[in-house]
């Protein structure tokens, strides 16, 4: 779908990107009180990033001071200068999204967030990053660079209770999700993947949404969706994320909208599937 215009959360389509390691999206939860801090403040203007730059798990602090911002972590290629970061920037925000140049798609995780504190745990590569407001249309994004080093013991991340994988072209594990669980959504294809839900009112509502997506009827499924949680970012093959589902019970349809070399989106290819959330 070229997008799904239900909230701040929503994903956009064509993101070319890969995303880190692996992330675990614990906001107000104990999860990753023992993990050390790094915090990223954002206010239209700048990106401050600061706390122990080393890699392994990480307790990741969001702040954001005003709304629609969208706050990105990149890994840079070995060898890729932190001035790549301007070859996309004069494009729109929704063209920058999809048009990365090669050296910055190695790691992306994107938190498109309203004002206030988001918390999430993410597992950290050694590497240059760039975290960057990549909602701005300024041709000089805000954004900060940074170089995370090889920490002598790395942190890890915890166990998940429940794995959701995405393949060529579909999605293996359990079809039922339990609200308050923690999930790892990973990519175990060889394409880059993106675990998208859209929360439908029944399953009636769901079959009629996936055999939209499957005719590439995207401005008639945008108007089935109810809801559209972003489950995990573009993720390279072996990438993964977790994270705690909090969303309301209920049937939520998967789908994958990056698109392949011929510039068909997955979910013509049938990278589509029905899920339950319940309590």
């Amino acid at each position: 779908m070229k997008n799904i215009s239900l909230s701040s959360s929503v994903a956009v389509a064509c993101v070319a990107a890969a995303m880190l390691a692996a992330c675990v999206t614990a906001a107000g939860s104990s999860v990753t009180s023992t993990l050390p801090t790094l915090t990223l403040a954002l206010n239209g203007h700048s990106v401050t990033v600061a706390g122990p730059l080393q890699s392994g798990a990480v307790n990741v602090i969001s702040t954001v001071s005003v709304k629609h911002t969208e706050p990105t972590l990149i890994r840079l290629n070995p060898g890729t200068p932190f001035a790549a970061l301007r070859r996309p920037a004069r494009r729109s925000p929704r063209t920058r999204r999809s048009q990365l140049p090669r050296p910055l798609r190695s790691d992306r995780l994107r938190h498109q967030r309203q004002q206030g504190n988001h918390q999430y745990a993410d597992r950290l590569q050694p590497g240059n990053y760039i975290a960057v407001d990549l909602s701005s249309s300024s041709p000089n994004p805000p954004h900060a660079a940074f170089t995370i080093s090889q920490a002598p013991h790395p942190a890890a991340l915890p166990k998940a209770d429940a794995t959701i994988s995405a393949i060529e072209f579909g999605f293996r594990g359990p079809r039922t999700l339990h609200d308050g669980e923690l999930v790892r959504f990973e990519n175990d294809g060889f394409l880059v993947h993106q675990i998208q839900g859209i929360g439908v009112k029944n399953a009636k509502s769901a079959k009629h949404l996936t055999a939209l997506l499957l005719a590439g009827n995207d401005n008639e499924a945008q108007k089935v969706g109810i809801t559209a949680p972003e489950f995990a970012g573009p993720l390279s093959p072996g990438g993964a994320q977790q994270e705690l589902i909090n969303e309301r019970p209920g049937v939520y349809l998967l789908v994958c909208i990056m698109r392949t070399q011929d510039g068909r989106e997955q979910t013509q290819l049938g990278m589509e599937r029905t899920i339950h959330i319940i309590r």
